[in-house]
């Protein structure tokens, strides 16, 4: 496994397995798996997994399951709007039935600021800035993950620039938000990200 970009997760699966794609004959699937937060929230998110590691039986609904493997990207065309949405996915690698991990959930990046980073101050005063991070993978193909730091790591983030390469440390998070179309219908959408709790300065461009 790459180790530039490694997370693991525990949780409940919460749903049946749904066919993915087929990739020179093997099948790759998916599913969710709510996360517990330290607080009495959860994360829900979304796991993509190959056929050749999982005993299709074992994977039920209310089964808790630890999960190595890596944040995964691709650009997901919608025909409603015509646009095309960058989608995040847990790629497994390995899974076990265990007792789950104290930590159910921490990922660990090593990419590139492919974006200006965007810094703002919640209504409450809080401060948060969004980076937009790629990560090389196989093949001469990158994952691109959005990252939202908060507080004093925050304004280091903000000061960034495209090319740095950074290290980062925190959890894939779960997040609910509304979007206004033109014609005023509000639709419930979410969110998928890197909620940086570390973060590190490799080098500078």
């Amino acid at each position: 496994m790459q180790e530039n970009n490694i997370i693991k997760v525990s949780g409940q699966i919460i749903d049946e397995l749904v066919e993915s794609h087929k990739i020179y004959n093997e099948i790759f699937y998916k599913f969710h798996i709510k996360i517990k937060r330290l607080s009495e929230n959860y994360d829900i998110l979304p796991v993509t997994i190959s056929e050749r590691i999982i005993d299709k039986k074992l994977m039920a609904p209310d089964k808790f399951i630890n999960i190595i493997g890596q944040i995964r990207s691709y650009n997901n065309y919608s025909s409603s709007d015509g646009k095309t949405k960058l989608i995040l996915t847990i790629f497994a690698r390995q899974i076990n039935f265990e007792i789950p991990d104290e930590n159910p959930n921490q990922a660990f990046l090593n990419g590139y600021i492919c974006k200006s980073p965007v810094y703002r101050k919640t209504p409450f005063g809080r401060e948060i800035t969004d980076i937009l991070l790629a990560v090389n993978r196989s093949y001469n193909k990158s994952n691109y993950i959005p990252c939202i730091i908060w507080g004093r790591n925050a304004k280091l983030a903000a000061k960034l620039n495209i090319a740095d390469n950074i290290k980062v440390q925190g959890r894939m998070q779960s997040r609910e938000y509304q979007k206004k179309l033109t014609s005023g219908e509000i639709l419930n959408k979410i969110a998928y990200e890197l909620s940086v709790s570390k973060i590190e300065l490799i080098s500078s461009n």
